[in-house]
């Protein structure tokens, strides 16, 4: 569709949400870019190659329990009336963790245990060999996968990698990412009157970063073809080149005709409330993310399309944001056929019930009204609302995944 169509016919027909990612993630592919790097700076990093365990953990067998070590086979028949009595020599203390001796096979609990005071000990419980002993390799073996490529690290398994003999690992590097705001309107700094602070570029290039990109937060650029071709065309060698504001159908909303001139538009308007206004695009094999400028549809987009992407580019999982269930205090309204995110609060009712309290403020350019807020319910694209009283899942959009 041309500019001229574009303006003409504004959002008459959106794309579906998930159809419009879909369509977005099929020019996408994993950079394949790696590098290797130390455990300390693997946290979050996406590994690019499988990881194997270098040594056995535990590498030594081990007491499971504080007693005593011995060969099981002198435990045999013990009881509580009739112990077994073993020489101070065949036996010896040891605490959980601690290594056992050669010759001993079993540990025997410091509860069943006891030292009448002649040197000997008395047992009261038999103990099978291997008792009470964690053997080598129990909890991991030399040679083990433990993690395959495109796991995102946690700061657990960076734990578990250094405990098996690795120090460091093979990463795909994080991706590039060229957030470029755009409007006339916009200043950095003490606005004058018609001015407004630029939030958009910083808030997208911090998530970008949270999702595990390495972020370029650029220059506003002007309502201006000439300046808005340069900018993207600068930031071509990225891995995605995400745009903010501009993205809509009127006179100044400029960006989504650049790049249909520079590649293609492949979508243009989706159902999704706040921020239809959104397009997704391609240029010289690089995707073009367009959100609009208004500040909380600006953001429920960058969840929905650019979080994907980078993902996708970055060569790690996509996971669902995590969510808790709370009832809802307040009916959320809906269109049928689009899909809404409503802002909530959380607090916490009767009996530590949670409770999700929509935020009056609606508007898509009301910042105060996502950033107050602890997360979104997302209503479905084929119901009108959902009803208060209803338990809802509240996503927390802004972890770390």
């Amino acid at each position: 569709m041309s500019g001229h169509d574009r303006h003409e016919a504004g959002f008459k027909d959106r794309t579906r949400v998930a159809a419009a990612r879909d369509r977005l993630l099929e020019t996408v592919s994993v950079h394949g870019r790696t590098e290797r790097v130390p455990l300390l700076d693997a946290d979050g990093r996406a590994v690019a190659r499988a990881v194997t365990a270098r040594r056995n953990v535990p590498h030594y067998r081990r007491a499971a329990m504080d007693g005593f070590a011995v060969r099981a086979e002198d435990t045999f028949g013990a009881s509580d009336r009739s112990p077994a009595v073993l020489r101070e020599s065949d036996a010896e203390r040891v605490h959980t963790g601690s290594a056992l001796p050669d010759w001993a096979d079993a540990v025997v609990m410091i509860e069943q245990v006891q030292t009448p005071g002649t040197g000997d000990l008395e047992v009261f419980d038999a103990v099978g060999e291997g008792e009470n002993v964690a053997p080598v390799g129990e909890d991991v073996s030399e040679g083990d996968v433990l993690y395959e490529p495109g796991h995102r690290l946690r700061p657990s398994d960076l734990g578990l990698l250094k405990s098996v003999g690795v120090r460091d690992v093979d990463v795909y590097e994080r991706p590039d990412v060229a957030v470029i705001p755009t409007g006339e309107e916009l200043v950095q700094s003490d606005p004058g009157p018609g001015e407004v602070v630029e939030t958009n570029g910083l808030t997208v290039s911090r998530l970008a970063n949270r999702w595990g990109a390495s972020p370029r937060y650029e220059d506003v650029v002007t309502d201006d073809e000439a300046a808005l071709r340069t900018a993207i065309e600068a930031n071509l060698d990225a891995d995605v080149v995400v745009t903010t504001g501009g993205s809509s159908v009127g006179e100044r909303d400029l960006v989504p005709d650049v790049v249909e001139d520079l590649g293609e538009v492949l979508v243009h308007g989706v159902a999704l409330r706040p921020g239809h206004p959104v397009a997704l695009g391609e240029v010289a094999d690089t995707p073009v993310v367009m959100l609009p400028g208004y500040p909380v549809a600006c953001i429920v987009n960058a969840v929905q399309f650019l979080r994907p992407t980078v993902k996708r580019v970055g060569g790690m999982p996509l996971q669902a944001p995590p969510a808790v269930d709370a009832r809802l205090d307040g009916k959320i309204r809906s269109e049928p056929g689009v899909q809404t995110f409503a802002r909530v609060r959380l607090r916490e009712g009767d009996d530590a019930e949670r409770i999700a309290e929509p935020v009056s403020a609606s508007g898509s350019g009301v910042l105060s009204s996502v950033a107050l807020a602890d997360g979104w319910v997302v209503v479905p694209e084929q119901t009108e609302g959902i009803d208060a009283g209803e338990t809802v899942a509240v996503e927390n959009w802004e972890a770390h995944r």
